[in-house]
């Protein structure tokens, strides 16, 4: 008798789970895609699924029966501080409860500001910011859990989020229709430090990877990303591929911007350091341990262009 595929149950249908869940797929595993209302596009082979997972009987309901549990959640800007701490709390006890392994999406906060330093999984947390301290204890409670035997945890840390499906990132729906409509292009402080920026099938591929091989877990591991360019660098490929010229509009300090109202950027100030220093991601770690490449910044930026081309033609249907 056949013994049926491992559910993999995949928490949060933002990009980044979308893109994890498809990948999933695409690698043969059954998937779960769990949100609050469990709606949203059908995506082939993947079972929509509601719960509050910041609930222990949200996040119990949604992992039943799973032998991996990606946590790929996010909240409001506003909300992090609060309600984080709910949802790894429950999450953790969940995936416990049912001896699943857990892969946390995670992000660079816990290493504040790094004055231009090559960010590596060995780089210290030196977070003073508010949602970074909170980031910062939430992974050590994540690592913890792995060292006492509770469960089996991983971390994939990534840089600004960049493709389709991306709307909330500084390289998101504030560049990329305005660049093709040649409206004001909006770039955050320094525009010529590097930047580094993961593109969002490279996050999938990265969690997905990290999911497969239990050899990785118990450490912080950075998604494949590709090497940084300065912000004006990559500012200018979109340019060349419209064929137009941006109309840069620089922000030098935190005000609020096209989809960026006043409630976040407010709550983005104190994060604002990741634009007036240069932000480098060194990813060759998970790269050399399991074969993965990050997709160069010129595919993914024809990604990004091509499916907000269609977003836009559609709205205007």
């Amino acid at each position: 008798m056949a013994i049926a595929p491992a559910l993999h149950a995949v928490l949060g249908s933002g990009p980044a789970g979308r893109a994890l869940a498809t990948e999933l797929v695409r690698r043969g595993h059954p998937v779960r895609l769990v949100d609050r209302s469990g709606g949203g596009p059908e995506i082939e082979g993947v079972e929509r699924y509601a719960a509050d997972v910041a609930t222990p009987d949200g996040a119990r309901a949604a992992v039943a029966g799973a032998t991996v549990v990606y946590h790929c959640v996010n909240v409001g800007y506003h909300l992090q501080v609060e309600v984080m701490p709910k949802i790894q709390e429950a999450v953790l006890g969940a995936a416990e409860r049912e001896g699943a392994r857990l892969v946390v999406l995670d992000t660079l906060y816990p290493y504040g500001e790094t004055h231009g330093a090559v960010m590596t999984e060995d780089s210290p947390w030196n977070a003073t910011t508010r949602k970074g301290r909170m980031r910062a204890e939430l992974d050590a409670r994540y690592l913890a859990a792995h060292r006492e035997g509770r469960l089996s945890v991983v971390l994939g840390r990534s840089a600004d989020f960049v493709g389709p499906g991306v709307l909330n990132s500084t390289l998101g729906g504030a560049v990329f229709p305005a660049a093709l409509t040649g409206q004001p292009v909006p770039a955050l402080g320094d525009i010529d430090l590097p930047h580094s920026y993961t593109y969002i099938e490279d996050v999938a591929a990265g969690l997905a990877t990290l999911g497969e091989h239990p050899e990785g877990d118990g450490r912080v591991w950075h998604l494949p990303t590709a090497p940084a360019r300065t912000t004006r660098q990559i500012l200018a490929l979109v340019e060349e591929r419209t064929g137009r010229p941006l109309g840069l509009t620089v922000i030098p300090e935190p005000r609020p911007f096209g989809p960026f109202g006043e409630a976040f950027m407010a709550e983005y100030a104190e994060m604002f350091y990741q634009h007036t220093e240069a932000q480098i991601v060194d990813s060759s770690a998970i790269e050399k341990a399991f074969g993965l490449t990050a997709t160069p910044l010129e595919a993914a930026i024809d990604a990004t262009l091509a499916w907000y081309g269609e977003l836009l033609a559609a709205s205007q249907r």
